[in-house]
């Protein structure tokens, strides 16, 4: 019986909407603020509210708004042996690799996680040949409009797509969920840290650590010593000690702690992962219970 009164209940919110909005909004812009003013009523959810400002503004984003710029893309090469791309793939979180032939502009193809990792499942890595698993790339100019792109990629079901310049060079890539994002807002992992909380332990001796944590919190948490004159983040400091933005996958030892970057834009690093030395005396992890 309830799925028969949705239809009936879909209907009725519309024509409530269509009533609130009196005539032909003449922009966007008044569209926008009808939509709000549904919603100060109670006509339009508020999450329903983001998502349709989401959708309005994708058909004004473009391609190079979003895309993972090409210094931070995580590539395999079509000529590394199996075990080179095994710590690749698992360290890196991904499950698509663009695939270079001879430089960083032929990208020949993508490789999914899960057709490597068959491989070592069935204990086989000697008999992987990445030319015989790899996927077509679809290529995108980065002018290419948000809406356009979400709409080529549900048709040709690509979860990523190589983005180039006006050149032919590569410039980047996006993903489906990229795009998604723009209209749902971020979507959470496991990684995700909440946003009142700077450091989550997940075992005994890792932790995730958002860059944005200030050194002497770090320090109080871990009873460590890092110096705070230079730099006042974890971040700012683990950028310094690797001498340039680091990508994501990339690992740095400071002072016994392992940090591993989980999350990084174009600018600046955004999510670690922090394995602690083994003497570090930190809380005891919590089993269960309040």
């Amino acid at each position: 019986m309830s799925n028969d009164n949705k239809p009936v209940e879909r209907r009725g919110w519309l024509t409530r909407l269509r009533q609130q909005i009196s005539g032909e909004p003449a922009d966007r812009d008044e569209l926008v603020e009808e939509l709000r003013e549904a919603t100060e009523r109670g006509l339009v959810d508020s999450d329903a509210l983001e998502m349709l400002e989401g959708v309005l503004a994708v058909g004004d984003l473009h391609v190079r708004d979003i895309m993972v710029p090409r210094s931070q893309m995580t590539v395999v090469h079509r000529d590394d042996a199996s075990s080179k791309l095994l710590p690749i793939v698992t360290e890196s979180g991904h499950s698509r690799f663009p695939v270079l032939g001879e430089d960083r502009d032929q990208v020949v193809g993508i490789l999914l996680a899960k057709d490597l990792l068959r491989y070592f499942a069935a204990d086989k890595a000697a008999d992987f040949d990445i030319r015989e698993v790899v996927r077509p790339a679809v290529f995108v100019p980065e002018s290419k409009r948000l809406n356009v792109l979400l709409k080529e990629l549900r048709t040709s079901r690509h979860h990523m797509a190589i983005v180039i310049d006006e050149y032919g060079g590569v410039a980047g890539l996006v993903t489906i969920e990229d795009v998604i994002e723009q209209i749902v807002g971020d979507i959470a992992d496991e990684y995700d840290v909440e946003e009142d909380q700077e450091i989550r332990r997940e075992s005994a001796r890792q932790f995730t650590l958002k860059a944005l944590t200030r050194i002497d919190e770090f320090n109080s948490y871990f009873a460590t010593r890092f110096s705070d004159d230079e730099f006042d983040t974890v971040g700012g400091l683990v950028a310094h000690q690797f001498g340039r933005l680091p990508r994501r996958g990339e690992a740095i030892v400071i002072d016994g702690f392992e940090f591993r970057i989980i999350k990084v834009d174009h600018r600046r690093i955004d999510l670690m992962r922090v394995l602690a030395p083994r003497d570090i005396a930190v809380a005891p992890l919590r089993t269960g219970g309040a």
